[in-house]
């Protein structure tokens, strides 16, 4: 039976559970839900939070622009990160593998090819590559999208079934009753330009991106026919709840 392909993008902010620390703890809630649903999903994951690794052990200053800082501490964080990700995956019987990319990577026929090829040996031998972009050498991620584009991308590029965003709300709220105070969840989406409509801009206390880089994500993701969930990854086991609809979340058609 053909395994369902997952992309799943998890943000700095879902990563730290909203402190200034990596949370092992929902780490180790990703590993256990996807350990349950290997025998018939296969996961590719966009993982921010190189930056928030790297800010638990280092201060640096530069008199530099603070973008140097960032790439800097990106390229302390990395290792770590990783090294996070597959301590915890071995411990549920998980391999794991690390690829960095860019956005120019998407830009040339010979590098998407060689991405496909890559991530599918890796996918078709139960490893699950950990995605992030190259913080080093490329600034947007740092600056505007927080992986929302980055994972977009993937996600089209590898033909994946389903894009599963986690974020630190349940899903995208209405205007109206964020304004009243009462937030409530759109469940269902199936017109884009209603939803655009709908998103009051934030950005993240840890990240760069916010709704509106999200709803830029699911615009690239949904042109391909990709349907994208947006799911509250601060809440234990959020990606299974979502798929037996025991909690509220996006669903954008």
């Amino acid at each position: 039976m053909k395994k369902k392909r997952i992309l799943l993008k998890v943000g700095s902010n879902t990563l730290t559970k909203e402190t200034d620390n990596i949370s092992r703890g929902k780490i180790e809630d990703m590993a256990s839900q996807i350990a349950k649903l290997q025998d018939t999903c296969e996961f590719i994951i966009v993982s921010s939070g190189a930056i928030a690794v790297a800010k638990q052990f280092v201060k640096l200053e530069s008199k530099r622009k603070p973008i140097f800082v960032k790439q800097a501490l990106a390229s302390i964080g990395q290792p770590h990160l990783i090294r996070i990700y597959q301590e915890i995956f071995r411990e549920y019987g998980l391999l794991s593998s690390q690829c960095l990319l860019s956005y120019s990577d998407f830009e040339k026929q010979e590098s998407k090819t060689n991405i496909v090829n890559t991530i599918n040996v890796l996918v078709n031998n139960n490893y699950i590559p950990i995605i992030n972009e190259n913080d080093t050498v490329a600034t947007d991620e740092i600056k505007f999208g927080d992986n929302d584009k980055l994972a977009a991308l993937t996600a089209l590029l590898l033909n994946v079934d389903l894009c599963v965003i986690a974020t630190n709300t349940n899903g995208i709220y209405t205007k109206a009753s964020i304004e009243n105070g009462k937030p409530e969840t759109i469940k269902v989406v199936e017109d884009l330009e209603i939803l655009k409509a709908e998103v009051v801009n934030s950005k993240s206390s840890h990240g760069s991106g916010g709704m509106e880089s999200k709803i830029e994500a699911v615009s690239v993701a949904s042109a391909a026919n990709i349907e994208t969930w947006i799911v509250n990854g601060l809440e234990d086991n959020f990606l299974i709840n979502a798929m037996e609809d025991k909690v509220a979340f996006t669903k954008i058609r």
